[in-house]
């Protein structure tokens, strides 16, 4: 695909691209389009050196769609609209360390995450993303047929509800709240026909699905664990470096995100918008 009032440079083979040469604060409508045209094309995108006061990262996110308001996170001091992601110097864990897609416990799974960097550590901190097209495309025929006629369980109460993973950790009381609002679990198709692009792509994190629907958690887990594995392998995957004024905005549908947890004694702060989806349709074969 070309590109003619941006420079896309895909980041490697596995997903992910930089746009290059746009201020995203004064984006002409034909720039606009392009950077949607990347955003479907890449699964997610990257921007540098970018100023965005609060109100322009709100801003930029509504031109996307409704901004879907995380219940969990801690918001930034006077912007309900963005989560703080944080991680302090004494601090030992962070938000994000391990592979997942956001919302995927919601009915209506949120389309997208707009990242801002606001303090960046001297080294480490970087995101990794994978790829969910190709994580779904490289698997045997068989299997790519079974899964197409299958759906999971996701849920959050095991990570944000009361008892859960976050309510344990002494840690946590600075970055989450409301931890009876995990909701109902929900379900979604393993195999989805993405609502933009129209590829299919694989629909299960280890964060939050739970099971397939119908097997019992301990008969799900061995073709989980199988998928978990395959997903994330490193063809599969690209790696940002941040710097301060950095954004990348991930499509939450088509791909997973890690945050490394390789900074002891540094402080990381991000400014996190989430952007609303739509339900989900299963693929056909």
């Amino acid at each position: 695909m070309t590109y003619e009032t941006i420079q896309v440079q895909k980041i490697t083979g596995g997903c992910g691209a930089e746009v290059l040469g746009i201020d995203l604060n004064v984006m002409s409508n034909r720039q606009w389009d392009e950077v949607q045209r990347a955003f479907v094309e890449h699964g997610v995108i990257f921007f540098r050196d970018q100023k965005l006061t609060p109100e322009q990262h709100i801003e930029f996110a509504r031109r996307w769609a409704p901004i879907d308001v995380n219940r969990f996170f801690k918001a930034a001091p006077g912007y309900p609209e963005i989560a703080e992601v944080r991680k302090e110097p004494e601090q030992k864990t962070n938000i994000g360390g391990g592979w997942h897609t956001d919302h995927s416990y919601d009915q209506e799974p949120a389309m997208g995450s707009i990242l801002l960097a606001r303090e960046v550590p001297e080294e480490g901190g970087d995101t990794l993303f994978a790829n969910m097209y190709r994580a779904f495309e490289t698997l045997s025929p068989g299997l790519q047929r079974t899964l197409e006629g299958m759906r999971a369980v996701h849920g959050s109460a095991h990570i944000f509800g009361k008892g859960g993973v976050n309510d344990k950790n002494p840690e946590g009381a600075s970055r989450y709240e409301n931890h009876d609002k995990v909701g109902a679990d929900v379900v979604h198709p393993v195999v989805i026909k993405h609502p933009l692009s129209g590829r299919k792509a694989l629909y299960v994190n280890r964060a939050f699905t739970l099971r397939f629907d119908g097997w019992t958690a301990e008969d799900s887990k061995p073709l989980l664990d199988h998928l978990y594995q395959h997903a994330a392998r490193p063809e599969f995957t690209c790696r940002f470096r941040w710097r301060e004024g950095s954004i990348a905005f991930w499509d939450n549908r088509a791909t997973w995100h890690y945050a490394a947890n390789d900074y002891q004694g540094e402080r990381r702060l991000m400014h996190r918008i989430t952007v609303a989806g739509c339900a989900l349709q299963a693929a056909t074969a």
